[in-house]
């Protein structure tokens, strides 16, 4: 395969979530609060070992907005994000993209030469599918492929 840019036909609806790495989720969770953003409940990810809390805004009809932020405690020194802290300190770790159908997309993107760090989607938060791709394939950005149920 040669190098250089391929077209994938990307279909994403939004970004859905922006993650940011912590080691204190209460404490990080208080500016979210402060500007406005609704907290949702925390959810445990065993698999990768960490507590996940999500943020939403509120759209002008009162309704929930899609795009939230999600802060992300590591559970023990095992854990990815407990690493990446020790790495590069807190603060942004992935940037999170809605996808339509996310196995279709998995494919497209390993097809064109995309290095995945998943290579076959695992279950998120409320039983979405989840998928990420690495840093090296994206400009130097973790991007998370999400279908929501």
């Amino acid at each position: 395969m040669e190098h250089g840019f391929h077209q994938v036909v990307f279909r994403m609806s939004r970004i859905d979530h922006i993650g940011i790495a912590t080691n204190d989720i209460s404490k990080a969770s208080e500016f979210w609060l402060m500007i406005g953003l609704q907290q949702g409940e925390d959810h445990i990810n065993l698999e990768q070992d960490v507590k996940i809390r999500m943020f939403h805004g509120n759209g002008k009809n009162g309704s929930k907005t899609h795009s939230k932020v999600e802060l992300i405690e590591a559970l023990s020194e095992k854990s990815t994000i407990a690493r990446f802290i020790a790495r590069r300190g807190e603060g942004i770790q992935q940037l999170a993209i809605s996808v339509n159908d996310i196995e279709h997309m998995v494919t497209e993107l390993t097809n064109n030469g995309v290095r995945m760090i998943t290579p076959k989607p695992t279950i998120g938060v409320g039983g979405s599918k989840i998928a990420f791709v690495h840093p090296e394939s994206t400009g130097g950005v973790l991007v998370e492929l999400v279908e929501r149920k």
